[in-house]
């Protein structure tokens, strides 16, 4: 029996070009899906007949009782070399193995600028005017230079994000449960004495922490309600660390300038979702991974350990 490989949700149909995946010859058969399943039931049904699956990022969740569905299954490939919506006893318990491919930190980071570049700037509300016949000039600019940016979080992508408001003449603090001075000193930032501080003292705040029990609903309403009404906050890491009924609240409520989302507590966004209706907010369809260079990584390294697994070689295993 040919073995059989899915590639989940790819919503831009690259995925076949993105990798050379002849290299497999005819060992193996390769369907893409560009339509999230957003049930269980509607993916345990699309599966039932591969062997393998290719999965991006943390978007569909294996607990066991999808896994357990799927008895044909064998190899599990996930984009990135963490994921925190397997379940790798599961996984063990069918005896499908479950590996991983490298993946870039710069993506993430340049997205983050440009949401936040694009907040400041008023971009998409000027260039809609300009396009439509509007008015010539309708936003006046936020200044970055001398301006506070405040990192939740200081690793591999809140690093380079603020290296970056350093190149801008920002000044940047950073803070996180487990972060040290000396950290903060060899990034060249201010370790904030605490959460609170920071948001109340930056112009901007983005988020660059691991979505964990100690991090969901990080900022709720009460962190909300110290930003300054004229700043900004960013979330390129995870939706669940921002509490989003208050996120809303603030944006309805005009308490903060402005919002720049790219990650969503439900993906892909309902047509009725309010976050897509929501004033202040500019958001993206979680777009912090997708690259080229990074997709290229992504499926490159998923058929290696495709063909690795078919010829009983070493995978890079998750879990």
């Amino acid at each position: 029996m040919q073995f059989r490989c899915a590639v989940l949700d790819d919503f831009q149909n690259v995925a076949a070009t993105s990798a050379d995946w002849s290299v497999l010859g005819d060992r193996v058969e390769v369907v893409s899906f560009t339509e999230h399943f957003a049930t269980e039931d509607d993916l345990a049904a699309a599966l039932a007949g591969f062997d393998c699956v290719v999965t991006l990022r943390e978007r569909v969740p294996f607990p066991a009782s999808l896994l357990n569905r799927l008895p044909r299954l064998k190899l599990l490939i996930a984009s990135g070399m963490r994921n925190s919506v397997i379940d790798y006893a599961a996984a063990r318990a069918n005896a499908v193995t479950v590996c991983g491919t490298q993946s870039s930190s710069t993506p993430p980071v340049e997205l983050t600028w440009a949401l936040l570049l694009g907040l400041a700037r008023g971009i998409v509300q000027e260039n809609n005017a300009l396009r439509d016949g509007g008015p010539w000039q309708s936003t006046v600019g936020a200044d970055l230079h001398g301006r506070t940016l405040g990192l939740l979080g200081l690793g591999r992508i809140g690093s380079l994000v603020a290296r970056v408001g350093l190149a801008f003449g920002m000044e940047v603090t950073a803070w996180s449960q487990n972060l040290t001075k000396e950290r903060a000193d060899e990034i060249g930032v201010r370790l904030a004495p605490s959460k609170e501080e920071l948001l109340a003292s930056s112009d901007v705040v983005s988020v660059h922490l691991a979505l964990s029990d100690r991090t969901r609903g990080l900022v709720g309403a009460a962190e909300l309600a110290l930003l300054k009404p004229t700043a900004y906050l960013v979330n390129t890491s995870r939706a669940a660390i921002i509490d989003q009924d208050a996120l809303l609240a603030a944006l309805h409520e005009g308490r903060i300038a402005g919002a720049g989302v790219d990650v969503h507590d439900v993906e892909p966004l309902p047509a009725d979702h309010p976050m897509r209706t929501a004033p202040r907010l500019l958001a993206t369809p979680h777009l912090g991974y997708v690259s080229r260079a990074n997709y290229e990584r992504y499926y490159g390294q998923a058929v290696e350990d495709i063909q690795a697994y078919l010829d009983g070689a070493p995978v890079r295993v998750l879990g």
